[in-house]
């Protein structure tokens, strides 16, 4: 059964192999594009991404300006890396309109399982405890998988913008 983790360099050979499938398609949740995914093939540079998505979460890490504190997970099955998800302890303009609290992403060989509405699951009382009453998730209007994920967690819709559906979840 999925689980939701903190990142962890254990996972390093599964990680790479679930990053790869992406073939360079966005990956929501799965931390900063600042890190090349050949670097990141580099053991001691993976340990460094693994230790800054830790970091992330505290509130004096150094960021750059427009990023705010996040918590990233990941979803992992035994030893196989599944996907990644971030928890955005607040909102700045670009969340709020686009880009919400919570985002999520499944490697494409493991979609289509559940994986993706566990993990929001087990991530809404994760928010709450963060102090987040009511998280924003948001997905692209063409999106039917996460639409379905969002509204199989209780997400209700309150209008799209710039083609971003726009959902509430309340976590109390």
């Amino acid at each position: 059964m999925p689980v939701l983790i903190a990142p962890d360099v254990r996972y390093h050979a599964s990680w790479l192999e679930g990053s790869t499938e992406f073939d360079g398609a966005n990956r929501d949740g799965a931390g900063p594009a600042d890190w090349s995914l050949e670097e990141l093939k580099d053991a001691q540079t993976f340990r460094r991404f693994v230790d800054a998505l830790v970091n992330d979460a505290l509130p004096e890490s150094p960021r750059k300006p427009e990023h705010v504190p996040c918590t990233y997970l990941w979803i992992v099955e035994g030893g196989t890396f599944l996907g990644s998800l971030a928890i955005r302890h607040e909102l700045n303009d670009f969340l709020l309109n686009e880009g919400g609290h919570i985002g999520y992403s499944v490697r494409p060989s493991a979609r289509r399982r559940g994986h993706a509405a566990a993990a929001l699951a087990d991530a809404l009382p994760m928010a709450r405890d963060l102090g987040i009453p009511r998280v924003l998730l948001t997905c692209d209007e063409n999106n039917a998988g996460s639409r379905a994920t969002i509204e199989k967690n209780g997400g209700v819709c309150e209008d799209t913008r710039n083609g971003k559906r726009r959902y509430w979840i309340n976590t109390v």
